[in-house]
């Protein structure tokens, strides 16, 4: 009895473990999991059912699948695009974009749209292309904030209806070629060596200025010094001759006069003597005489010229006799 029941337990034995496999294999094809931040997406013989959330998911075996897992979270995506502005300078312009699928619209996000990068990426371009070029190279740098609000509407509207979020969109830093870098430093250059000729020039003219208006007051305090030096000579030959006519009898003011202006005149030659080895020619007694009588013809017509004309009386008008 017990060897004929022997065979019967062992197919039983195996038939279970079969079973148990084939439960096993068909519990874990009918779930999955999704993680945080991400969406999957479930077909059912061919056509989109249902979004499958974060969690634990069951879905019938063969006739159900998972095709596709979305990820939710936030995606970053660098775009540069080079460009020429209105001034026919070349520039790149790197933009940033930070973008993400919302929930609720992840069906749109995988059925309607194969490559979100090449989408954001023609966007970014057209926008690029169709606004740089129309304006010189120093307002890109300060359009940047501008630059970038287009590119993220533009973005926002079309990328919408795709089950995309833009986030934001950021114009990093605008980089032009080496050759417009090169012509930007070479005009920076001269701009300051502009600025520094023209404080130097400033600085030349302060120097000049001080220069002239010290020189000026040099002169003015060389010329009143001449003047009271001139003042006192006078005032010495004034009282000279009048020392002069009160000690001799007989001689005028301007014999006294020319006789000074003699004296003078041969201090001065001793002087000239002394300083070099010029000779006036002729200096004889009779020459001396002449030149003292030149003088005192000068002293007296001087005095002629300062003495004013008395005017002639003029005779009374008699009343015509009747």
């Amino acid at each position: 009895m017990p060897d004929s029941l022997s065979p019967a337990l062992t197919i039983g034995a195996a038939a279970l473990l079969i079973l148990t496999v084939v439960g096993i294999a068909l519990f874990f094809s009918c779930v999955f999991t999704i993680h945080t931040k991400k969406a999957g997406i479930v077909e059912r013989f061919g056509k989109f059912d249902r979004i499958a959330g974060a969690g634990l998911n069951f879905k019938w075996p063969v006739i159900e699948r998972l095709v596709y897992v979305e990820d939710l979270s936030m995606q970053l995506m660098d775009v540069p695009v080079m460009s020429k502005t209105s001034d026919d300078a070349t520039v790149t312009v790197p933009v940033r974009v930070q973008y993400y699928v919302l929930p609720d619209r992840v069906k749109e996000a995988y059925y309607e749209l194969d490559n979100p990068e090449d989408q954001i990426r023609a966007h970014v371009e057209n926008v690029i292309l169709s606004y740089i070029p129309k304006i010189p190279l120093d307002e890109t740098y300060q359009q940047e904030e501008k630059i970038a609000d287009r590119i993220e509407e533009s973005l926002a509207n079309v990328m919408s209806k795709f089950g995309y979020s833009i986030e934001n969109a950021l114009v990093t830093k605008i980089v032009p070629t080496d050759g417009v870098v090169k012509a930007m430093n070479d005009i920076n250059a001269a701009r300051r060596e502009k600025v520094a000729t023209e404080a130097r020039a400033e600085a030349n003219k302060i120097i000049v200025v001080k220069q002239a208006e010290a020189e000026a007051e040099a002169r003015a305090l060389q010329g009143a010094g001449v003047a009271r030096e001139r003042q006192a000579i006078v005032e010495g030959l004034r009282k000279s001759v009048e020392d002069f006519e009160a000690g001799v009898t007989g001689v005028t003011a301007h014999d006294a006069m020319a006789l000074v202006m003699m004296t003078q005149y041969f201090d001065a030659l001793r002087a000239i003597g002394a300083n070099s080895n010029t000779i006036m020619m002729p200096h004889s007694p009779s020459a001396v005489q002449d030149l003292h009588q030149q003088l005192r013809n000068a002293v007296t017509a001087g005095i002629l010229a300062a003495t004013p004309v008395a005017e002639t009386p003029k005779k009374p008008h008699s009343p015509p006799q009747a």
